[in-house]
């Protein structure tokens, strides 16, 4: 079996054939012949092998804004690319029939392609980065790192969007590759974690923190808000200011609206009040970009110089309609605008 199959990254091997996986802060200790949380990377023999390598879920060209990424090669495309798994169980996964496969139905999907290939198609496309995302791209680190590498190569940046769970290992062996990342916050108590993602906030926040003060990687955050979970005044103040100690004021927030997903359609969608709530609390704490998603009414999606608060960028949905943006500065004031690539 193990002929067929990638041998795993980051783990060690230990005595009586379990092996110490250091992917992800779950950290898990693995026996013989068993998985570890995220259902896709297994001990055989005493080595630790990826199951979902060779089965790709998910491979096709989306506007960068869909990540989202709004300071990050603005109006250009990603080719995005998944495996099946999640070291995450969110009860409002959007994502959930490939993320959570394992675990509904004990089965992994997908088909082979070459990492050669991956980058072939994406410059096929037209895209200037390669995206890791709809899952969590931690659990198929082996196939990201190899697409990632030849990507490099033929000058396309690559980019995660992850739930930031991550250890400090998996951010540095990644760094090298890695151009770009969107990350969840996706609340701010253990609570919330626990409660809706059977997670924990601590080492999200110690990867936040990480990526901002260590790497050179560009980060945007997004929190998808709620309904009388993680909606609070308290909530929205508290992250807002995390984000502006920790990452600064030019670290870009967006503030997504939920709608009912997986197991969690109980809940109507979030309040336009609500965001625009979150929005103005984020305003205040310092932040200079801050962005509404999923709701196209609040105009929240549109860059504006944090100076001069001349509009910069014009979106509409994931589409850039206006960037003025000239040599990543305003052409009104000439204030620098945070991040890379923002030329038109």
């Amino acid at each position: 079996m193990a002929e067929n199959l990638k041998e795993a990254v980051l783990y060690e091997p230990l005595k009586d054939e379990k092996v110490g996986c250091r992917l992800c802060n779950w950290r898990c200790l693995i026996t013989k012949d068993h998985c570890g949380r995220c259902g896709v990377r297994k001990n055989i023999d005493g080595k630790l092998y990826s199951l979902n390598y060779h089965k790709l879920c998910a491979a096709n060209p989306d506007p960068i804004e869909k990540k989202p990424l709004f300071h990050f090669q603005p109006g250009s495309k990603s080719f995005s690319i998944a495996a099946p798994g999640c070291n995450f169980q969110c009860d409002f996964c959007q994502n959930w029939h490939i993320s959570q496969i394992i675990n509904e139905e004990e089965k992994i999907d997908g088909r082979a392609v070459e990492p050669k290939r991956i980058v072939e198609l994406a410059i096929q496309a037209g895209c200037k980065s390669v995206a890791y995302t709809y899952t969590e791209p931690t659990i198929f680190m082996e196939f990201a790192a190899d697409c990632g590498k030849i990507a490099k190569q033929k000058a396309l940046a690559n980019i995660f969007v992850s739930n930031g769970f991550m250890t400090k290992e998996a951010i540095d062996f990644a760094s090298e590759w890695l151009d770009g990342i969107n990350l969840d916050l996706k609340g701010f108590s253990e609570e919330y974690y626990e409660k809706l993602c059977k997670a924990k906030l601590k080492p999200v926040l110690e990867t936040i923190d990480y990526i901002a003060n260590h790497t050179k990687i560009w980060m945007e955050i997004t929190t998808l808000v709620v309904p009388s979970q993680n909606d609070s005044d308290k909530e929205f103040k508290g992250i807002a200011e995390f984000l502006f100690k920790t990452c600064g004021a030019d670290i870009p927030w967006h503030i997504s609206r939920f709608y009912p997903q997986y197991k969690y359609t109980d809940s109507p969608p979030t309040p336009a009040g609500t965001l625009r709530r979150a929005y103005d609390i984020a305003k205040a704490a310092g932040l200079r970009y801050v962005y509404i998603g999923n709701v196209q009414s609040l105009k929240g999606e549109n860059t504006y110089c944090p100076k001069c608060e001349r509009l910069l960028i014009e979106r509409q949905g994931f589409y850039v309609m206006k960037n003025i943006v000239k040599n990543g500065s305003c052409p009104g004031c000439g204030e620098k605008i945070a991040g890379r690539g923002l030329d038109n």
